[in-house]
């Protein structure tokens, strides 16, 4: 269940997001929605001859971009009247390939909280875990915002 974001306090762990699958099928989805068909994730192929891993590899702003779906697992906005914005990113890192198949989760911990004049401002230190592997596949920090809505 998620928690309130009125409820969080600095320097909490916000938890662990549910496993999520990592297929071909999402991966060529997102080549083709990026335009982004680099060989090295579509070519399952001349992965197998070619590529260091043996097959193809997620592109690491697809891993990125499941994120903010899996931290809304975790955190939800304090009432009706609030929306959660995605306001950046900071000291984003790829580690280690995400392996078409793998399945990653979200591991959060909220650093700091921000007043600002549109809302307040979260900044959370997220790692996108893969499972049964020791090294992330990647590290940010999250700024999200959660701002009121206009009536």
């Amino acid at each position: 269940m998620a928690k309130s974001m009125q409820d969080l306090q600095v320097g909490e762990n916000l938890g662990e997001s549910r496993w999520v699958r990592v297929d071909q099928a999402l991966i060529d989805q997102f080549a083709d929605c990026t335009r982004d068909r680099q060989w090295i994730h579509v070519d399952a192929e001349r992965c197998r001859k070619e590529s260091p891993y043996g097959q193809p590899i997620a592109h690491g702003f697809l891993a990125l971009s499941l994120l903010p779906g899996l931290l809304y697992e975790l955190i939800s906005p304090p009432e009706d009247g609030y929306a959660l914005i995605n306001y950046g990113l900071e000291q984003v890192r790829f580690l280690e390939a995400v392996r078409s198949g793998d399945e990653i989760r979200l591991e959060a911990k909220l650093e700091s909280i921000q007043q600002k004049t549109s809302g307040t401002l979260y900044r959370i230190n997220c790692a996108a875990r893969i499972n049964h592997r020791e090294k992330p596949a990647l590290a940010a920090a999250l700024l999200v915002l959660c701002a009121e809505l206009k009536p």
